[in-house]
C-alpha cells in the first residue's frame, strides 16, 4: 500500500502494445494491458508485488490513482485512464476499486475481463452502503477514524482512515507488523459520503469476470464476497488471506489475472445461474488456493464500511 514496503518502482502508463522483456514488439496478437485499481486506505504501490510478476511476464501495466473522493468521481477518473490506452483491458480491482472498475467499464469495448480481489461489487442501483452490511463479520467500522475536512466551497466533509493501532488485526494480519505499521502510517482516506454513493451501472453483467475471495478477511466479510461472485457469475478461487491478498499472497493474484488475460473469446456471464464445478486444491507459489463450487456465494477498500459462477484454478508457473 505505500511505497515503502516495496522496491519495485511505480509502473507507467502503456500504450497497450506489449514488448518482450528485451524491449522488442511482439508479433503475436496483442496481450491486454492490465489496468489495477487499488481501494481505500490504500495507493497504487499495494499492487507492487503483483505488477513486478506481471511485468516479468511481459504484460504492460498501468496501477491507475484512485481518488477516493465518491463513486461517480472515481469511476469517471478511471474511465478516462482506461479511454488513453490502446488494445484490449484486463481491469482489476480491490475492495473499494472494485466497485470503481463495475462502473469504469461500462461501455468500453476495450475492456474484456474484470478481476475482483476481496471486492466490492455492486448491482446497478445498490448503494454501497447497503451492499457493504447485507453480512455479518467486517471489524472495520469500529477501527474507523473520522477526520473532517473543508472544501473550497466552504462545505465540510469526512474522511475516513483506519485507526493505526488497528490497522494490522483489521486489513493486513498476515503481513509483518513491521510492514503494516508502515501502511497505517501512509495510508490515503476515502471521503465518507462514498458510502452513500448508489451505483449507476455494472459492467460485470456483460464483460467476464474473475474473483478473488479471502476467506481471513476482517475488513470486508468473505460472505459477501462469496455471494457477490456468485451474482456476477465470476470465475473464483479463495486464498487463506487477510484483506489485501495482493500483498500477501501475490503470487495467487498475479495468476488469476493471467488466466482471465489470456481467456479467448469468453462468453457472456449469466448473472444469478453460475454453472456448477468440482472444488479442488491447486497451489500458487507457496500458497495453495481452495477452489469453491455453486454453493458459495469494502470494504470499500476500504471504508465503512464472489462462490463461484464458474469455478477455474488458478494456474501454476
Amino acid at each position: 500500500m505505500t511505497a515503502a514496503v516495496f522496491t519495485v518502482s511505480a509502473p507507467a502508463v502503456a500504450d497497450g502494445q506489449p514488448t518482450a522483456l528485451g524491449g522488442e514488439s511482439r508479433p503475436a496478437r496483442a496481450r491486454p494491458t492490465v489496468v489495477l485499481v487499488h481501494g481505500a486506505f490504500a495507493d497504487s504501490s499495494s499492487w507492487n508485488g503483483v505488477v513486478a510478476r506481471l511485468q516479468k511476464d511481459g504484460y504492460r501495466v498501468v496501477a491507475a490513482a484512485n481518488p477516493l473522493r465518491g463513486l461517480p468521481t472515481d469511476s469517471a477518473y478511471v474511465a478516462d485512464v482506461l479511454r488513453s490506452i490502446q488494445g484490449p483491458v484486463v481491469l482489476v480491482g480491490h475492495s473499494y476499486g472494485g466497485a470503481v472498475i463495475s462502473a469504469a467499464a461500462t461501455g468500453n469495448r476495450q475492456v474484456k475481463a474484470l478481476v475482483y480481489v476481496s471486492a466490492l461489487i455492486p448491482d446497478k442501483g445498490e448503494a454501497l452502503s447497503t451492499l457493504s452490511a447485507k453480512f455479518p463479520g467486517s471489524a472495520l467500522d469500529p477501527a474507523l477514524r473520522r477526520v473532517p475536512f473543508k472544501n473550497a466551497d466552504g462545505t465540510t466533509g469526512t474522511d475516513l482512515y483506519v485507526a493505526q493501532e488497528a490497522f494490522h488485526a483489521v486489513f493486513a494480519a498476515d503481513l509483518p507488523r513491521t510492514t503494516t505499521s508502515v501502511m497505517a502510517a501512509t495510508q490515503r482516506p476515502i471521503a465518507a459520503a462514498a458510502f452513500a454513493d448508489r451505483a449507476t451501472s455494472a459492467a460485470w453483467r456483460t464483460i467476464p469476470s474473475w474473483a478473488a475471495v479471502a476467506t481471513r478477511d476482517k475488513a470486508l466479510p468473505p460472505a459477501l464476497e462469496r455471494f457477490e461472485a456468485r451474482r456476477a457469475g465470476s470465475h473464483t478461487i479463495e486464498i487463506d488471506s487477510s484483506h489485501v491478498g495482493m500483498i500477501s499472497h501475490p503470487d495467487a493474484i498475479t495468476d488469476l489475472i493471467r488466466t482471465a488475460a489470456r481467456a479467448k473469446s469468453p462468453a457472456t456471464p449469466s448473472p444469478a445461474t453460475p454453472s456448477p464445478a468440482t472444488p479442488s486444491l491447486a497451489g500458487t507459489g507457496s500458497r495453495a488456493l481452495r477452489l469453491i463450487g455453486v454453493a458459495g456465494g469494502l470494504l470499500l477498500a476500504g471504508a465503512v464500511l464472489l462462490a463461484a459462477g464458474r469455478t477455474r484454478p488458478a494456474s501454476r508457473r
